[in-house]
């Protein structure tokens, strides 16, 4: 197949779960074919690079293989090659470890998994061995 449509194609590679959700991700402006917005009717053929605005990253990935029948997870790499970049990934993980910090409102209270991820985030690894057992009472014997 030489040609397929960008929101079909999104489905089959699994980088959404259904055709609806590709679809409104090219609705809000989320896709972009080398480098131009894309609909949902545009079509991919192999060489394409696509980038996905999932926020905060986004993804880059080049065409190999226009397809639109879904197809199993172990042979998504001979239809797709992952190109994003590493700083990407890096935002992505900065994210993740900030979301702590930030709570968005309405989230309601932090659970106590979230307080002790929290607490070993923000606690300092010096703190760790540090030995806060003082012997106040032998030294005023010793006076």
């Amino acid at each position: 197949m030489g040609e397929a449509r960008i929101d079909k194609w999104m489905w089959a590679v699994r980088i959404f779960k259904t055709r609806t959700i590709a679809v409104e991700a090219c609705k809000k402006g989320r896709i972009f074919i080398n480098g131009a917005l894309a609909k949902a009717a545009r079509t991919v053929k192999p060489g394409d690079v696509i980038q996905v605005r999932k926020p905060p990253v986004t993804y880059s990935f080049k065409v190999l293989q226009a397809i639109e029948k879904r197809v199993g997870a172990k042979l998504v790499s001979e239809m797709m090659e992952n190109v994003t970049t590493p700083d990407q990934y890096e935002l992505l993980e900065m994210s993740r470890v900030s979301g702590f910090i930030d709570r968005a409102k309405g989230t309601g209270r932090p659970t106590k998994r979230d307080r002790r991820t929290l607490e070993e985030f923000t606690t300092p690894e010096f703190m760790d061995d540090f030995d806060f057992d003082f012997d106040f009472e032998e030294e005023n014997k010793d006076k």
